[in-house]
């Protein structure tokens, strides 16, 4: 630290501990400043606890492996590894939802998969995903949902790594006998 820093430091300490000294002799003084003063030191404690908080969950990322760290000269890098992009998959896909239109537009998405056996544990996964997004099983391999869920899609595909073929989207205007199709949606 320079000596100027240093100077302005100490004449900016002073001139505060004047100001509170000058503040100190008023009576109303510790009636209003000592809640605020208890305010201001609850907030930095309570910060000190969220930086140690994030510091040791950043520490603990690093020691298992799930972000990297390069240095570029003076700068700091920090980047997922491969295990870390699995995981933070992982978070995305469980707070995956589909949005609900106000109003229908008519058109049914019909999602249709065939999954090979050898991949029999993705297969089911995709299953309980595709039942949690609120999904109506037609068929085994077929789902239905009135709304727009074609992103949804295309993320569950590349975190599962199906090919293009194995899940597809057809979008229709109708659905032979969809009257137990429209209960479970509410339309």
């Amino acid at each position: 630290m320079k000596k100027g820093e240093i100077s302005k430091k100490i004449l900016k300490g002073l001139l505060f501990a004047g100001g509170f000294y000058i503040a100190c002799s008023s009576p109303r003084f510790a009636r209003r400043a000592i809640p605020e003063l208890f305010k201001y030191l609850k907030y930095k404690a309570e910060n000190k606890k969220k930086m140690q908080a994030y510091r040791r969950s950043f520490y603990y990322l690093w020691r298992n492996k799930m972000i990297d760290i390069e240095y570029r000269g003076k700068q700091m890098r920090v980047s997922l590894s491969k295990e870390g992009k699995k995981i933070a998959g992982k978070y995305h896909i469980d707070g995956l939802r589909i949005p609900k239109p106000k109003k229908w537009d008519g058109w049914w998405r019909i999602l249709i998969f065939d999954i090979p056996d050898k991949n029999k544990v993705k297969r089911e996964a995709l299953r309980g995903k595709l039942k949690e997004l609120g999904l109506f099983k037609l068929q085994k391999s077929v789902w239905v949902c009135p709304y727009n869920f074609q992103n949804e899609v295309e993320i569950l595909r590349n975190f599962f790594a199906f090919k293009k073929d194995e899940l597809q989207v057809i979008i229709a205007s109708v659905i032979e006998n969809d009257a137990e199709t429209r209960n479970f949606f509410k339309l």
